[in-house]
């Protein structure tokens, strides 16, 4: 069947997820040798500003990933990548508006940093391809959560929309927020999106705008 094969593949990929964004570095490295065009339109400033922008929306994704992962309990929500794991069903907090708000909060980091490189026709492609990747994940996820929580999972997901969150309905965390826990578990994504986003402007000014080293840290200190 169709759906057993989606989730055999959801399974295979849930153990290789942390390895999408290097499957996009030769179509972004095509699209960063051509991405001169934004500055040679519209100029430094607001190429600045664009780049700026990019990197205040995955802090937005960042933002959301904490606002979930400090209201969740351990064995739920993790980076585990062997086998799926959930010692409690969440759908309070994020999870009563939004079956898979991980994913979501992942998709705006995701596309922020594609928008860095200035390619529509990239960003329009990498958003497919991330909803291709994700939606088998997700299916294999909700097989499992529905072969261990039966009704009580077909309830809240009958509910509650897969990917896009609702506006209405938001029912409050049922535990308190840990800041302990949400940095423990974010800290090394701030870290990433960070070194991701202060790499590419150093190559956007090494190679495109030919500066050197001490020129982009005059230029651009914030970024280191």
């Amino acid at each position: 069947m169709l759906q057993q094969e989606l989730v055999r593949q959801g399974n295979w990929l849930f153990r290789w997820r942390s390895y999408l964004p290097f499957l996009i570095l030769p179509l972004a490295a095509a699209s960063f040798r051509n991405s001169g065009w934004f500055i040679d339109t519209f100029g430094n400033g607001l190429e600045e500003a664009w780049d700026i922008a990019c990197y205040v929306l995955a802090l937005v994704g960042l933002g959301l990933r904490i606002a979930i992962v400090g209201y969740v309990p351990s064995g739920t929500s993790g980076r585990n990548a062997v086998e799926q794991r959930a010692d409690v069903l969440n759908t309070s907090g994020m999870y009563s508006v939004v079956r898979h708000p991980l994913y979501f909060a992942n998709f705006i980091v995701f596309i922020a940093f594609i928008l860095l490189f200035k390619s529509l026709l990239l960003a329009l492609f990498m958003a497919l391809a991330y909803f291709l990747y994700y939606e088998r994940i997700m299916l294999a996820e909700e097989q499992f959560l529905e072969g261990k929580y039966g009704e009580s999972y077909r309830a809240w997901a009958g509910k509650t929309p897969a990917f896009l969150p609702r506006l209405t309905g938001f029912v409050r965390p049922s535990l308190s927020f840990s800041w302990r826990s949400a940095l423990v578990r974010e800290f090394h994504t701030l870290f990433l999106i960070s070194a991701a986003f202060a790499l590419v402007e150093m190559l956007e000014a090494l190679v495109l705008e030919k500066q050197n080293f001490s020129e982009w840290i005059a230029d651009e200190p914030g970024w280191m």
